[in-house]
């Protein structure tokens, strides 16, 4: 069974740097994709970045762009979220998830594995 365990979220100001960790543990990393998503204020876990396997460029939705970069280690089993230039419309619960099929993936259902969340506060 996978386990996810996020680390990283805290208060930052409008402008601020933070990086979210995401230790993977259970299963083979590399054969999973890993992804970032975050609570809405609607509810909803709306996608952030994703990575595949063994890495690469990573996925990114609209707002993460040129602000955010996903990476991942596979000697530590840990998937990261640089974010940089952070606005207080990122203010959410950011969560990390891992899909086993190893796929192109951008939607929640398709991620089998979350973690319980790090909360990430951007004031203004």
């Amino acid at each position: 069974q996978v386990q996810l365990v996020e680390t990283g979220g805290e208060l930052v100001q409008t402008g601020g740097s933070l990086r979210l960790s995401c230790t993977f543990s259970g299963r083979t990393f590399s054969s999973y994709t890993m992804a970032w998503f975050r609570l809405s204020p609607r509810g909803s876990r709306d996608f952030v970045a994703g990575i595949r396997g063994r890495g690469g460029s990573g996925r990114y939705s609209d707002d993460a762009k040129g602000r955010f970069a996903v990476s991942r280690d596979i000697a530590k089993n840990t998937v990261y979220l640089q974010m940089n230039n952070l606005r207080p419309e990122d203010t959410a619960l950011y969560y990390c998830a891992a899909d086993e099929t190893g796929g192109d993936h951008i939607w929640p259902e398709e991620f089998g594995s979350w973690g319980q969340g790090t909360q990430v506060t951007v004031s203004s």
